[in-house]
């Protein structure tokens, strides 16, 4: 395996920009300095003049659809576009076919990503109404957290016993990552809905249908649910304004027991959209307002909202062009999340150091993933290199997910992923791929 050695790129880690070298030996970066000589005839000597060099993101929240539903997404397709949007991490979700709720089906998992994933990789357990005995035995040094559904979305995996519910918040001590729409509501709201046009609701009723009120119904008894019990509480996805002025930014995030994440989706796009986009932009919790993005991007940068991520949810062409109440919710993110977020500084939005804060140290800190979303000395060598300034298209033809679209289609990014580097090695350069996989499983620190 060859040494490498990255010059003259602008380092991007724990709030600072400075200018250096980064000698990678192996597996690690072995050395961060202001100037870097070659150890040995065998470095490779990248020079990154003008370039960014992030720590490579985390995202704790994908749906990569293997096994049983592998006509949408692989864990090789979809791991192999993360690393193309700098993403060298990645979390998986249980709601598969069959459903990641044994530990049976968990090592399965685990077996097929460690053959085929170009990524890091690791997976969340799915807790049902009846497998808390199987929740017990979860390692949690191996598992990044259990997902609750509270709110039904793709797979079918709605908890809704509230008896239920508090034994496993009483029991386990892994880390509770929760969906939170509360589903009396969105049927009601559903029934009205189908009663007025059939199975063609217009999109634009998609965010009334899955209302701000089921978000925070749901999201206001998870919480209420961990204070009671102690239970440690992650809120995926957060769509609405009201929902933020449940969490805080009081205290470091290493010590927060209840934290929240936004996805780049409701950061992106709003409710004005769905005329354009329609089923395509279809998701669970629901695109809302702009006044809701507002809120959202309010409580990301005063950090009472401490990740962002993608759930990645990839869906055929055919699937998401049904009609609303037969096309499924979901769509593909992880190959162009960073770029949207560097989208997003070019806008003035946010800083580049608070996008790797948000993308790359918080997931590593909230998840105590061990040696990853940082750039330092004796961590294992996960790097992106940003060129700030490379404009690019996104179109059919450089899309990397096997679904083969993106809701980005048409857009242009300002920024591009020049480089990827997963554990030591070069993955991808620039469109191309090294078609070795070096993704490892994530472990943590617990």
């Amino acid at each position: 395996m060859e040494n490498i050695l990255i010059k003259n790129a602008k380092i991007v880690n724990e709030g600072t920009i400075v200018n250096g070298d980064v000698y990678i030996e192996g597996n690690y970066i072995v050395e961060i300095a202001n100037q870097i000589s070659a150890k040995s005839p065998n470095t490779r000597v990248i020079d990154a003049e003008g370039q960014f060099l992030l720590p490579g993101v985390i995202d704790d929240q994908v749906h990569f659809r293997e096994p049983g539903l592998t006509h949408k997404a692989n864990i090789e397709t979809e791991s192999r576009a993360a690393i193309s949007g700098g993403i060298t991490s990645f979390i998986e979700m249980p709601n598969t076919n069959p459903q990641t709720t044994t530990i049976e089906k968990l090592n399965e998992k685990f077996e097929i990503a460690k053959n085929t994933s170009y990524a890091n990789y690791s997976f969340m357990f799915g807790g049902t109404n009846d497998n808390l005995e199987e929740i017990l035995k979860v390692d949690p040094k191996q598992v990044a957290a259990l997902k609750l559904f509270l709110g039904s979305s793709t797979g079918n995996m709605l908890v809704d016993n509230p008896d239920v519910l508090d034994k496993i918040f009483s029991s386990t001590t892994l880390l509770i990552a929760v969906h939170c729409e509360d589903e009396e509501t969105i049927k009601r709201n559903t029934e009205k809905f189908v009663a007025k046009y059939g199975d063609d609701i217009p999109l634009k009723y998609h965010p009334i249908i899955r209302s701000e009120e089921a978000c925070y119904l749901s999201s206001s008894k998870a919480i209420e649910l961990a204070k009671k019990t102690g239970a440690r509480l992650h809120v995926f996805h957060l769509s609405t304004g009201k929902e933020t002025s449940l969490f805080t930014n009081k205290i470091p995030l290493k010590d927060k027991k209840i934290t929240a994440e936004v996805c780049v989706h409701h950061l992106w796009f709003t409710d004005a959209d769905y005329e354009e986009k329609g089923t395509f932009i279809k998701w669970n919790p629901a695109v809302k307002t702009q006044k809701d993005q507002d809120q959202l991007w309010k409580a990301l940068l005063d950090d009472r909202i401490d990740i962002i991520a993608t759930d990645h949810a990839p869906h055929t062409l055919s699937e998401k062009s049904n009609v609303y109440t037969k096309a499924p919710s979901g769509g593909p993110l992880v190959q162009h999340a960073l770029p949207s977020m560097l989208e997003a500084y070019h806008q003035g939005k946010i800083s580049i150091e608070k996008i790797v804060e948000k993308m790359c140290h918080n997931p590593a800190i909230l998840f105590q993933v061990e040696k990853r979303g940082y750039i330092k000395e004796g961590y294992f060598a996960d790097l992106i290199l940003v060129d700030i300034n490379k404009p690019w298209t996104v179109t059919k033809e450089n899309i990397f997910y096997k679904c083969g679209w993106s809701p980005f289609e048409g857009s242009t990014f300002k920024s591009r992923i020049s480089h990827t580097f997963v554990n030591g090695s070069l993955v991808y350069k620039n469109f191309e791929f090294s078609e070795e996989k070096k993704g490892m499983q994530l472990t943590f620190n617990r």
